[in-house]
């Protein structure tokens, strides 16, 4: 069974497990298929605003595709969550890759 195949089976009988949505969205950008891994860190951020990993992934995304100001926004959104969480490491990840895409 492939991964996406074990995650989702996994997430069937948990579908809020945000490490889980997280982790399938990650294995959709490996596949290429940047739309479906887009709407799934979308949902994740919307659901949970404070599940900050999804932040730079998502912005990553945008950036990758082209959509610029999207990412510019998940950024900044990003390193407000991580600094409500006092979450340094991730501020610090957030802001490196803000300040290299504005800079």
């Amino acid at each position: 069974m492939n991964r996406i195949a074990r995650i989702q089976e996994m997430l069937q009988s948990n579908p809020a497990d945000q490490f889980l949505r997280h982790a399938l969205a990650l294995e959709w950008i490996k596949l290429g298929n940047d739309a479906e891994a887009k709407l799934l860190f979308e949902a994740i951020l919307t659901e949970d605003p404070n599940y900050i990993g999804s932040y730079y992934h998502l912005a990553k995304l945008l950036e990758r595709i082209g959509d610029t100001t999207a990412a510019i926004q998940w950024y900044e959104k990003g390193m407000e969550a991580a600094k409500a969480a006092k979450d340094q490491h991730s501020y610090n990840e957030l802001q490196s890759a803000y300040e290299d895409l504005t800079y």
